[in-house]
């Protein structure tokens, strides 16, 4: 069968095949990133981790993934979409075979970094070939709405079947469930995404530059995620050496013929713009979803199953808009409103949840605010990557796939890291005044809901003001050439 044309990744299937393989890959990536957090405690028991020890089975993965995420994307560009895309499902699936198999601490932690290893490899290049794969901005806003759709209500999802699948079977199915959808994925992805070729590594293989980004950026998330939110001096020292290695980075790709990273890239308004929003509002989503599990279960006393039924009708209600709704009202309205819009009902939701009462209802205290942070990000979550994307070049697509993905990690490390860390201090000073245990620690937890919706608002903020669409005036038309009625043309928006 003859392969279309107009993409370079368009092989001889409709797009909807290709945008199903990767929206695949990513399902898997994501699911796996957020039911090990509800199996944790099964595999503290069974393996004997301490309580220290246990948060490696997730800085393990997320330190490797958060590091390798901007390396990736550009190899992405210089070696081939495809090739790191196929690559990084077999890396990922092999590592979660190693996971599901474990019976030594040492071994988890191990396979779990392998499996960040290929989570990066998969994640960073994905945004990059759908850009590819939908040119035009309707269908890519339709491509970039599902996508969104099944990463945001897969996050949600995994806290659900994290908890059925360890309760029925035991923790290591979290993990082995992967071994049958890597291997269909990998399958899938070889026959119907076309070959793509790169630039080659002589292209921009900056071999200094990329060992610099990648120790910078993994060791800016191991001290998020390993100090969680602590301040103390060791930790200072390590945010200053990060900070030399981002300072010798940028040295470096000023001065390369053939950088990893070219600077110009961050003058795109849209690009630097969406991806600092994007970090305040991960930051305040991140810590909702996981200050929001601990006041189900610690102050009105869920089950680890009923915590995760009880945040179901968020990916319903996430997966219903996006995929219903979101492209189209994108198209109507443009991504910009769309996006404020977003930020608008995010920051609503939060701030209904600083009530946070601790003889608290589901359907009367929680549902509300859950339903509005759903629409909220249902909206705004494919309208930031619209616009993060379009501020890239075709041949750095790769690169700023990988960056819009790294700084979803790192804002999501930072802002959980903050929030869970607030939440502690002020429970501590509340049972320090003699409030009760659940009195205190709901609190603590009005509190990190309280700082979260000043992350929102801030988000909301510094999108009205950054990502403005710019009217640029049309060219002066001649004279009696005006438009009907005696109007001259409109502006066009960028």
């Amino acid at each position: 069968m003859p392969t279309r044309t107009g993409s370079p990744n368009r092989g001889p299937y409709s797009p909807r095949a290709p945008l199903a393989v990767l929206c695949a890959g990513t399902l898997m990536t994501v699911l796996d990133g957020n039911v090990v957090t509800v199996a944790m405690p099964a595999i503290q028991n069974d393996l004997g981790f301490s309580g220290p020890g246990l948060a490696w089975v997730v800085n393990a993965y997320l330190i490797p993934f958060g590091g390798l995420l901007l390396l990736a994307g550009r190899l992405g560009d210089l070696l081939g979409r495809r090739r790191m895309f196929t690559a990084g499902l077999a890396v990922f699936t092999v590592a979660s075979v190693l996971c599901g198999v474990a019976t030594d601490r040492g071994v988890l932690v191990a396979a779990r970094a392998l499996q960040g290893v290929g989570g990066a490899m998969t994640s960073a290049v994905v945004l990059g070939m759908l850009v590819a794969l939908f040119p035009g901005p309707r269908e890519r806003a339709g491509a970039i709405a599902v996508f969104s759709a099944v990463g945001a209500a897969g996050g949600a999802l995994g806290t659900f079947l994290g908890g059925a699948l360890t309760q029925a079977l035991g923790w290591h199915w979290i993990f082995l469930i992967n071994l049958p959808i890597g291997v269909a994925a990998w399958v899938a992805a070889l026959r119907i995404l076309a070959p793509d070729r790169g630039a080659g590594l002589g292209g921009g293989a900056d071999y200094p530059g990329s060992a610099l980004v990648t120790g910078a950026l993994m060791l800016t998330v191991y001290t998020i995620v390993g100090s969680g939110g602590r301040t103390s001096g060791a930790d200072a020292a390590l945010a200053a050496v990060s900070l030399a290695l981002f300072a010798a980075f940028a040295l470096r790709q000023a001065r390369a013929a053939r950088p990893l990273l070219r600077l110009a890239l961050f003058r795109s308004r849209l690009l630097t713009g969406a991806n600092a929003v994007q970090v305040l509002m991960i930051g305040a989503m991140y810590g909702f979803q996981y200050v929001g599990a601990l006041y189900l279960q610690r102050v009105l006393g869920y089950g680890e199953l009923l915590t995760g039924t009880a945040f179901l009708p968020a990916p319903v209600a996430i997966g219903v808009l996006m995929l219903g709704l979101s492209a189209r009202t994108i198209a109507r309205f443009g991504p910009y409103r769309v996006l404020l819009a977003g930020l608008a009902l995010v920051t609503a939701g939060l701030a209904l949840l600083t009530r946070a009462p601790v003889d608290g209802h589901y359907v009367t205290d929680v549902l509300p605010p859950l339903l509005l942070l759903a629409a909220g990000f249902a909206a705004a979550m494919p309208a930031v990557t619209g616009l993060a994307m379009s501020g890239a070049r075709e041949e750095d697509a790769g690169l700023a796939s990988g960056l819009f993905n790294t700084t979803q990690v790192v804002g999501g490390s930072l802002g959980l890291a903050v929030l869970t860390t607030l939440a502690a201090a002020r429970t501590g000073r509340l049972l320090g005044e003699g409030e009760r245990a659940v009195a205190a620690t709901a609190g603590g937890y009005r509190l990190a809901f309280a700082v979260g919706t000043g992350l929102a608002a801030a988000a909301l903020v510094l999108a009205a003001g950054v990502l403005r669409p710019v009217r640029v005036p049309s060219a002066p038309e001649p004279e009696g050439t005006a438009a009907p009625g005696g109007q001259p043309p409109a502006n066009a928006a960028l």
